[in-house]
């Protein structure tokens, strides 16, 4: 799967060499459902409801395009294990820094449809958990990398688009459980030129 869509980028990309390169550069803010997954039946993670604001360049050749972005965005869930209720809580703040490559499916003079996927970077710099000791800050990681992937549209200079991130390596690590991110992300952003 991974060689297609690599073989798929590579041909897009060749036969968009000769056209004109583009450059944008924008503000964005948005919302995130987020929630963390772990690696124990006992314990399932709820949704919650958070925000995340900041920045993105793009820079295109006829269809694809590159698009890297940089914002601060607050996550984190709740919990509950089994048939008894805990009262945890569980939030943290990072600032993610992911580089998205991209394809228009659809390109209009005022209206573009577009697909992204890539890595995201992503570094914590705050933590807090409420309500009973399941959890504990020590045992989470400082950075993590993931993986979004999504689909947006481009009319005149207002860009909207809806994500998934998956976090691909472990953010809470502690000695009988782990736990990984995931977010869904919906962002309206202005390109500023």
């Amino acid at each position: 799967m991974k060689q297609i869509v690599f073989s798929t980028l590579l041909f897009l990309a060749a036969i968009s060499v000769n056209a004109q390169p583009t450059f944008d550069v924008g503000i964005k803010a948005g919302i995130n459902i987020s929630k963390m997954s772990f690696d124990i039946d006992n314990y399932s993670s709820e949704s919650i409801l958070k925000s995340h604001v900041g920045a993105f360049g793009r820079v295109g050749w006829g269809r694809v395009f590159v698009q890297p972005e940089a914002y601060f965005s607050a996550k984190g869930g709740d919990l509950s294990a089994g048939i008894i209720q805990t009262a945890t809580s569980f939030n943290y703040s990072t600032v993610d820094v992911p580089i998205l490559f991209g394809v228009k499916l659809i390109k209009g003079d005022a209206f573009d449809f577009h697909a992204v996927a890539g890595p995201v970077f992503s570094f914590l710099t705050s933590k807090s958990i409420e309500g009973d000791k399941l959890l504990t800050k020590e045992y989470y990681e400082d950075n993590y990398i993931g993986f979004q992937y999504g689909v947006g549209v481009d009319i005149l200079f207002v860009t909207v688009d809806a994500r998934m991130e998956h976090g691909s390596n472990n953010l809470y690590q502690a000695p009988s459980f782990d736990g990984k991110n995931q977010t869904f992300m919906v962002s309206v952003g202005f390109k500023i030129f």
